[in-house]
């Protein structure tokens, strides 16, 4: 097979899709916001986004994110402001996320269930000088008031554009979003829909934005330390549109000419895998985003998705599980769906083989992170088959597995994952210190994961080095334990943890959520005992109801390890 000129080391590339480019042009536009103009212009009569039956067209969200940006220009914002975003999905995001592009500031996502103490850190470090916020978690920030840089508050509410009367927003919400609206007081503070009012009527001037600038501040979840800001610029973004674009191209082009394609967006957009996959590059596409606002809600959210021809169903394991265990699922019609892309976790295979039996669609794994904006190794789309690899590095991608001392491995040996390509972060914010830690002389950031890469190619994760449990000498790697307890007839959700042990140093714990009332202690361990070697199975085992999740559905072992090692097993 011959490559273009610079890949030929990229053995990989042998067994990349039909279609599939080894190279895009990442350079292809300057900024998000050109890409932005392009289909605003090509899609107008089209829906962009759609939540709780209202939607939103592209003629409409190129309108009121022009108005956004005219009113952040009238109150001072600059190429580089920096405007943090506090909502779940609704309406009013994609408005403020594209709206402060266009004025030239850097996006600062922020989780909206973040408590005070985590909401003032993420204000501070970025030094964010306006906040919109949903009404709903306003009384968090107003314990930061006069505590961070943020000079502009901007507190919208779930009826701005829905168009329902009050007193319906505040049953919605009360329902769905809180169990009820606590009270805040944020002096000063403006309406959502009186800025888009305002912004109406300024002028705009539109700012010349390049690759350099700085486009989102994505900060790290934090479950590994303190939480800081990946610095991604627009040829980040814009490269990784392209490339997911490319990658995702042999299911798309199978979506009939007469629809456009519907993208399921029920992890939250403050997270970089939605924010990217879903956001971005339906946007491109022309497509059409159905914004879920509580996916734990799961009869709605299946309620929602029955509405739609969806087309792709972007999730994590946990997410997927659940959908599948309501009953509800079984009447769903799937013959629409052309990717189901798992990610933010390790899909397990027991959860993928019920997927594909249940909907025809296997649930193709991809593997990216904030710090490559993020999709940068995935499986082939069309692939039929749950492999348990995250697949193969994506166009303009490099992968290479490092041992401690920053040097290759043979293939089929265990290391550190690196990545070099164009979507890979400037450096942390403010932070060159903690760049460097995760930077490598020749351009590869480490990502802290561990796996292996076989001669085709693919990659797969052994585990994160930290979440790592050293039994008497021996590593044992929690996703293969969680692995095989999620086989376990009864399971239903399973997360391994090290805990201390006097004998071996430390000892393997888990934590399981019983899918059968009926399963017994007794039972796990005799399952186990057929499946993993001594020193890998479990010691303890605890049943729970449910176990911490974040909020985009990852299972935080750190909790649970944190827990476990501040009492007695």
């Amino acid at each position: 097979m011959t490559h273009p000129p610079g890949v030929a080391d990229r053995f990989w590339l042998d067994h990349y899709p039909a279609g599939v480019p080894a190279e895009v042009d990442t350079a292809a536009y300057a900024s998000v916001v050109e890409i932005f103009e392009r289909s605003v212009a090509q899609y107008a009569s089209r829906d962009a986004f759609v939540c709780m039956d209202k939607s939103l067209t592209y003629a409409q969200l190129d309108a009121r994110s022009r108005a956004f940006a005219a009113w952040l220009q009238s109150v001072g914002c600059k190429k580089g402001t920096r405007v943090a975003l506090m909502m779940p999905n609704c309406l009013q995001y994609p408005i403020a996320l594209f709206g402060t592009l266009r004025a030239g500031g850097a996006v600062v996502n922020v989780n909206p269930m973040y408590t005070p103490r985590e909401l003032e850190h993420q204000l501070k470090d970025s030094g964010a000088e306006v906040l919109v916020i949903l009404e709903n978690f306003a009384h968090t920030y107003q314990q930061c008031l006069g505590k961070t840089a943020v000079k502009h508050v901007v507190v919208a509410t779930l009826g701005d554009l829905l168009g329902f009367p009050k007193g319906a927003i505040v049953n919605f919400v009360v329902r769905k979003i809180k169990k009820m609206v606590p009270a805040w007081r944020v002096p000063g503070h403006h309406a959502f829909n009186a800025v888009l009012a305002r912004g109406e009527t300024l002028a705009f001037t539109k700012p010349t934005l390049g690759p350099n600038d700085i486009a989102f501040l994505q900060y790290t979840g934090g479950t590994t330390g303190i939480s800081k800001g990946a610095t991604l610029l627009h040829r980040n973004i814009v490269a990784n549109i392209i490339q997911s674009q490319a990658w995702f191209s042999p299911a798309f082009n199978k979506i009939p000419a007469n629809e456009s394609p519907t993208f399921c967006v029920a992890l939250p957009l403050y997270h970089i895998f939605a924010l990217t996959v879903c956001c971005m590059v339906g946007v491109r596409l022309g497509g059409k985003c159905l914004l879920i606002v509580n996916p734990r809600d799961i009869p709605k959210f299946l309620a929602e998705m029955r509405k739609y021809r969806v087309h792709m169903l972007p999730a994590v394991n946990t997410l997927f599980n659940a959908l599948m265990n309501h009953p509800d699922f079984d009447t769903m019609d799937w013959s629409s769906l052309r990717v189901a892309m798992g990610g933010g976790m390790a899909v397990q295979g027991p959860v993928a083989a019920r997927w594909l039996e249940k909907t025809g669609v296997p649930i193709v794994e991809g593997y990216g992170l904030s710090e490559t904006s993020p999709v940068a190794i995935a499986n082939p789309i069309l692939n039929t088959e749950y492999n348990g690899t995250i697949g193969l590095p994506i166009s303009n991608t490099r992968v290479s597995i490092r041992d401690d001392d920053g040097r290759p491995v043979p293939l089929g040996e265990p290391g550190e994952i690196c990545i070099q390509g164009p979507q890979v972060m400037a450096g942390y914010w403010n932070r060159p210190d903690e760049t460097a830690k995760v930077m490598t002389p020749d351009g590869y950031f480490k990502t802290g994961d561990i796996g292996f890469m076989n001669a085709r190619g693919y990659t797969k994760i052994v585990d994160r080095k930290k979440d790592m449990i050293l039994v008497s000498g021996f590593n044992v790697y929690p996703n293969e334990v969680e692995e095989v307890v999620c086989a376990c007839p009864g399971v239903l959700e399973v997360a391994a943890v090290g805990v201390p042990d006097e004998n071996s140093g430390e000892a393997v714990k888990v934590y399981v959520v019983k899918k059968d009332p009926t399963l017994t202690e007794q039972a796990v361990r005799e399952h186990c005992a057929k499946n993993l070697t001594g020193y890998k199975r479990p010691k303890f085992i605890e049943f729970r109801n449910e176990l911490p999740k974040t909020n985009v559905g990852k299972i935080l072992r750190r909790v649970l390890r944190d827990e476990a090692s501040n009492a007695n097993p």
